[in-house]
């Protein structure tokens, strides 16, 4: 490819800007706009961690120019993301056209009418003409921002200022539906743990030479996240490492790895000659229930973040190893963009006793701690769980089982047992769903892989625990619940219950877990539900009804809410909401069903802000005081 079809492009303030005096087509073969709230906070976060001594390379963008016309190849889920970020920003340099769809009416009319959307200028627009992918993105970047000051805010704008994108064209005459399929079937480019795989392994040199292939090996199940480590194994590798029935957690001496069995078979147990054959398959599947249903199993985080986690257990159990100059050995926030400068930073300034660290040993003893984390990751931590063919998945906390002989044994799953040994089952009944319930309240109130230290801190307390979990796995809730604790003692202490949209989901969260704990029969489950929105509005439609200036942002009046809602949602009055989102008010958070209850009567809106939402607010927060020790006020 030429050099002139090659342009390195900052997203704003500069003559060749992304956006400037261009326009980009999203053909009609490219899914809509699809990106959810982890992939844009993800790009949030990217953007607030640049520095400002240096460009930031944020990814490429594959276009096809045609009459200065670019049609986007691949891409166009992150420019879309940009346009609507710098749109809410203000940033788009008077461009409001750069970026249409091709054949896509509500995208464009969407598009098109972004600032009467977050102007809220709704005689200016048709709400039956927004695509709400674009509006529930738009929502999202709303929100994140908002929760920036004022310096905070200027600070993420002269970021953005270093940030740059490559615009790659493809060769005219390009078959551009063949050319995205291949860009979107083509193999996995390497990756920093794939660099930091080859970083460790270069280290094991001379006599320690012989754990090389170990270490790939354990290195290359683990990478897969997907299931039940056991399961990226060969069937002889499976006893060696968890025993017989696969369910005892590896050795923590290095040296029994070097028995570790090297063969040509495949995970499968297939034989190299019979993988190469043209007609060779294999059923993929994690295994199944009791009741002979496939399941399938999907792991909460990704490598790099699980790499992040294990190098903190590994650090906790050698708290001896220090930094050379009395700094910091480790970042606390978990982000796999520094993965391979973290683990640099270990090697290269870590000493034990003052003496630099042994890197051969730490790379033989990170690939035990790893194999075992991800051991204890398996079976500890909460997954999604999807059943047959099913896309609906539901939050997992299951252990994997073998039964049979030999060749014939097959995997099955239960779920994981949180009781003292020989304990009676009717004494240990709850600790399974608690600990479900409990970790499904922390993931969806902790979307970022980068903050999910609650992770860190259940995996560090399993490690070292991992020898007597069989009489002290019941403390397992109690460990979980003092960690979902701590932000909302932070909550409550800090007595500012007008928080608004900025009250801590956990906060919210919890109190949805102790509400369902005082009746488990209600049909209830933690999901996505990402959006503060008041139960009485902070805007009422124009007309209908009176603002409420004082108290809208209390406690009292706030709920959890899926965002896909929110723009229907957060104008009405209470007595609207409660007869319009009917059927989402009853699958919906606890607390907000309760909220719809107390809505009685046919002045129920002003009954609200009068009295019942302090009421219902002083219900609320002395269950949240009387579970975290915090005395009443």
């Amino acid at each position: 490819m030429k050099t002139n079809k090659v342009a390195e492009l900052h997203i704003i303030e500069a003559d060749n800007s992304i956006f400037k005096s261009v326009k980009y087509c999203i053909p009609l073969y490219q899914r809509d706009y699809a990106w959810e709230e982890k992939q844009i906070i993800q790009l949030i976060e990217d953007i607030d961690d640049v520095n400002l001594d240096e460009n930031y390379y944020i990814g490429s963008l594959i276009v096809a120019c045609h009459d200065g016309l670019y049609e986007v190849v691949d891409g166009q889920q992150r420019l879309t993301t940009l346009f609507l970020l710098l749109s809410y920003l203000g940033l788009n340099t008077g461009n409001e056209e750069a970026l249409f769809f091709s054949c896509r009416d509500k995208s464009n009319y969407t598009l098109r009418h972004i600032k009467q959307i977050l102007d809220d200028e709704r005689d200016k627009y048709d709400a039956e003409h927004l695509q709400q992918n674009i509006i529930s993105g738009l929502n999202i970047i709303k929100e994140n921002i908002e929760k920036f000051t004022d310096e905070h805010r200027i600070a993420f704008v002269e970021k953005l200022k270093n940030v740059v994108i490559y615009r790659i064209e493809v060769p005219e005459h390009t078959d551009l539906n063949h050319y995205f399929e291949i860009m979107n079937t083509r193999g996995e480019q390497l990756e920093q743990s794939d660099v930091l795989k080859a970083r460790l392994m270069s280290e094991l040199q001379g006599k320690n030479k012989q754990y090389q292939q170990v270490f790939a090996t354990i290195w290359d199940a683990c990478r897969d996240m997907s299931g039940y480590v056991q399961m990226h194994f060969t069937p002889t590798q499976r006893g060696e490492l968890f025993s017989w029935y696969w369910d005892q957690i590896p050795s923590s001496k290095v040296k029994n790895y070097l028995k570790l069995s090297q063969t040509s078979a495949s995970k499968t147990g297939a034989k190299i000659g019979e993988i190469i054959r043209q007609d060779f398959s294999v059923e993929k599947e994690d295994g199944c229930l009791d009741d002979d249903t496939r399941v399938r199993f999907e792991s909460v985080i990704e490598f790099p973040y699980f790499l992040l986690h294990a190098l903190k257990v590994y650090l906790s159990l050698n708290p001896k190893i220090k930094h050379i100059d009395g700094g910091k050995l480790i970042d606390e926030l978990l982000d796999d963009k520094k993965l391979t400068s973290a683990f640099e930073r270990i090697l290269d300034y870590g000493t034990i006793d003052g003496v630099p660290l042994d890197r051969s040993k730490f790379s033989r003893d990170f690939m035990v701690c790893l194999l075992r984390t991800r051991f204890l990751f398996d079976k500890y931590i909460i997954k999604r769980e999807y059943a047959n063919d099913s896309s609906d998945g539901e939050w997992s906390l299951k252990s994997l089982f073998v039964s049979g002989q030999q060749k014939n044994k097959k995997s099955y799953f239960k779920n994981t047992r949180f009781a003292a040994y020989k304990q009676w089952e009717s004494t240990s009944k709850w600790y399974h769903p608690d600990n479900l319930m409990l970790q499904a309240a922390l993931r969806v109130s902790y979307t970022s892989p980068k903050v999910m230290h609650w992770i860190t801190q259940l995996l560090i307390w399993l490690t070292k625990n991992a020898d007597s979990l069989d009489t002290e796995i019941p403390y397992y809730s109690d460990v979980i619940n003092e960690i979902a604790k701590r932000p909302v003692r932070d909550f409550l202490d800090n007595k500012d219950y007008s928080l608004g949209v900025n009250t801590p989901h956990v906060v919210l969260n919890y109190l949805d877990f102790l509400l369902w704990k005082r009746n488990r029969n209600v049909d209830f489950d933690f999901e996505f539900r990402n959006s503060v929105e008041h139960w009485y509005p902070r805007n009422p439609s124009e007309g209908t009804f009176a603002r409420w200036e004082d108290d809208v942002d209390r406690f009292g009046n706030l709920c959890l809410i899926q965002r896909n809602i929110n723009s229907r949602f957060s104008n009405m009055s209470p007595e609207a909401k409660k007869s319009t989102f009917k059927e989402m008010i009853e699958k919906g958070s606890l607390k907000l069903r309760i909220m719809s209850d107390l809505t009685q009567g046919a002045n129920a809106s002003q009954q609200w802000k009068e009295s019942v939402y302090a009421q219902h607010e002083k219900d609320m927060l002395d269950i949240l005081r009387r579970e975290t020790e915090i005395i009443n006020e």
